[in-house]
């Protein structure tokens, strides 16, 4: 069998179906279920445009959403997701469905209710996730056009978050998790160091990325090379800022509960040292 049989409509973009490989399945598409009848067969050429949702916990979580949300929001978020796909070439995690759909539907029903929900590290989101935010930017401004509804910037950072979390298969919470601790960790900094670094500075930019990599080799349990004589040379250098370097390096080790090699507190030292006032060292 190459098609699907219709098992019940949900909606006109949404459908339950039996799969020739996967039995019963979700499948989400414009106009999918506009006049479908039970039974009603389907070829699977025909869901190309379309998505299937496999995994059987990501199907019940569907199907008691669906009932909730706009229709209209969720033929933009097929539009959104399928935009996504094809600018970043990606097999997207298929819990993006649920995600996005759930966060869009609560972030909508607060600006209706004139909620403002302020985004925290919304700086530090845009720095370090530049092709997730420009997706993002194309999401908010679709939910704008189409339904006349602006989320604001906050929004955008957030949804951007949501597709890196698809993209990378880590789960919104870690990725939250992560922007927020470099939100926290440039916070340390400005406090620490008694300045604001301009957001807009080529080595604010810098920073944001390799504290992002940083973060990265943490996760994974990479170590880079150790520097010996660089160490001694930062520590008798920039005392100052060898100290604030190894302070960060114990505020990521603790938060992302993994042991951080000690070159990194030499590298972060260096960044420090491109966007700290002249006169500390």
């Amino acid at each position: 069998m190459s098609s699907l049989r219709v098992a019940k409509v949900l909606n006109n973009n949404v459908i339950i179906a039996n799969h020739p490989e996967h039995n019963e399945v979700v499948v989400i598409g414009k106009g999918i279920g506009f006049n479908r009848k039970t039974d009603e067969v389907i070829p699977l050429e025909a869901v190309e445009k379309m998505f299937i949702l496999t995994n059987q916990q990501e199907q019940e979580q569907y199907k008691q959403l669906v009932p909730q949300v706009d229709e209209q929001l969720i033929e933009i978020i097929g539009e959104i997701i399928t935009h996504i796909s094809e600018k970043t070439e990606t097999e997207l995690n298929e819990h993006i469905h649920i995600a996005l759909t759930d966060h869009l539907a609560f972030a909508i029903k607060r600006a209706e209710q004139d909620i403002a929900f302020h985004n925290p590290f919304l700086c530090e989101t845009k720095e370090i996730y530049p092709v997730e935010y420009e997706l993002a930017e194309y999401a908010i401004e679709l939910i704008r056009r189409k339904m006349g509804i602006d989320l604001g910037e906050d929004e955008i950072g957030f949804v951007a978050l949501h597709i890196n979390s698809a993209i990378t298969n880590r789960h919104i919470s870690e990725v939250r998790g992560h922007a927020q601790l470099i939100a926290d960790l440039v916070g340390v900094i400005e406090n620490e160091l008694e300045f604001k670094i301009a957001r807009t500075s080529l080595d604010y930019s810098r920073l944001l990325t390799h504290l992002r990599f940083a973060i990265e080799r943490i996760r994974r349990g990479e170590q880079i090379g150790e520097v010996e004589k660089l160490e001694m040379l930062l520590k008798q250098e920039y005392p100052v800022l060898y100290s604030l370097a190894w302070k960060l390096t114990k505020i990521m080790e603790q938060r992302l509960k993994k042991p951080v090699y000690q070159a990194e507190v030499s590298y972060l030292t260096m960044h420090l040292h491109r966007v700290a006032p002249k006169n500390v060292d």
